[in-house]
């Protein structure tokens, strides 16, 4: 794995970094990679996709790999929150 050094950051972003790592419960290290990780995949898709490709894309790996029903010609209802009291 390659490495890299960063110089001249100020303490406000470095306690910055060590904050988020910690809501996130990994080093700083880690934190930045995630950061620089995201940046690069970002900025190298110039055509994010579609709405339902990028939504599957997030949830890519966590068990909901099965196609949900479309509701193609379905009409649109509101929900009656009170139906049931």
């Amino acid at each position: 794995m390659a490495q890299m050094i960063v110089r001249n950051i100020g303490e406000d972003l470095k306690a910055g970094l060590k904050r988020l790592a910690g809501q996130h419960g990994w080093s700083m290290e880690e934190e930045v990679r995630q950061i620089l990780y995201r940046a690069v995949q970002e900025a190298g898709n110039g055509n994010p996709g579609k709405l339902g490709t990028r939504m599957a894309a997030c949830f890519a790996g966590i068990g909901l790999d099965e196609p949900l029903p479309e509701l193609h010609g379905d009409e649109a209802r509101a929900i009656d929150f009170w139906a049931g009291q």
